[in-house]
């Protein structure tokens, strides 16, 4: 085991944890012995670590990721009666389905850290991210069929518009467990890493990501999320658009392009 597979295994906060350096945002669930399952007085601290990566605007990444052998064990269901996936509020409190659907909101590009196997409601977690990179011996699960769940809307929704309506049907209507080389395949992983190398290529497309012109990104990765839910509000594409075209960064870009040189881009 490495030294960072041992530090992530001996990590048992309980509580999701916000680290910020540079460019780039990781926040990380950390309850390893029950495989990071995400419990209910987590999703609202959740929710305020999104808060924060949006509101910090020097940040142009996030990575999500979990602690341990497994990247989490879903959402912890409990009384079936009391703590079932999705559905709105209960007592104020955000519901596991809000939580993915902010998720994908970031204001960033977000990257799924897989380090180790992906069940029950964090499969729509991941999906809530732009990218996934896994471990090439990870694999997933979606048990709402043999648990007796219906699954809630907008993680369906997230389902088809990603993978496509076979593969969705397939995953949720046979809750069947498919590995690393099958995810790629059908289009749930981004690409696949040995363990030994997975940091490595989290840190190259976070990195990569990191160096393009931010107003463009930001503006283009909210749009095609809106044109994959068929709700493209033109309006404020026309506007992101028009600022990113009077943007010093466009600027930089095509001083950049003629000087062959990289670009040093500000998000203004």
């Amino acid at each position: 085991m490495s030294a960072s597979a041992t530090v992530e295994a001996e990590t048992e906060t309980g509580v999701p944890s916000l680290a910020v350096e540079g460019a780039r945002a990781t926040v990380r669930l950390n309850r390893p012995r029950h495989m990071n399952r995400i419990q209910p007085e987590d999703i609202p601290v959740l929710m305020r670590l999104l808060d924060a990566v949006d509101a910090a605007s020097g940040v142009r990444v996030m990575v999500l990721t979990g602690s341990g052998r497994a990247f989490s064990a879903g959402y912890h269901l409990g009384d079936l009666s009391e703590q079932a996936e999705g559905g709105g509020s209960e007592g104020g409190v955000p519901s596991f389905e809000a939580l993915t659907v902010r998720l994908e909101a970031c204001r960033v590009p977000t990257i799924c850290r897989l380090n180790g196997g992906v069940y029950g409601g964090s499969t729509d977690l991941a999906l809530a991210c732009d990218f996934r990179i896994g471990r090439d011996d990870i694999e997933m699960f979606m048990p709402a069929g043999r648990l007796g769940v219906h699954y809630y809307e907008a993680g369906m929704r997230r389902y088809v518009s990603r993978l496509g309506l076979n593969a969705a049907k397939r995953l949720f209507l046979t809750a069947e467990r498919i590995d690393a080389a099958e995810m790629l395949r059908i289009g749930y992983l981004t690409e696949t890493a040995p363990a030994a190398e997975l940091d490595a290529r989290v840190d190259a497309l976070a990195a990569r990501i990191a160096s393009l012109a931010p107003l463009a990104v930001q503006g283009m990765k909210r749009a095609l999320d809106e044109i994959a839910r068929g709700e493209l509000h033109m309006a404020m594409f026309e506007a992101r658009a028009a600022a990113a075209k009077d943007s010093e960064d466009l600027k930089e870009g095509l001083r950049a392009f003629r000087e062959k040189r990289e670009p040093v881009f500000r998000g203004r």
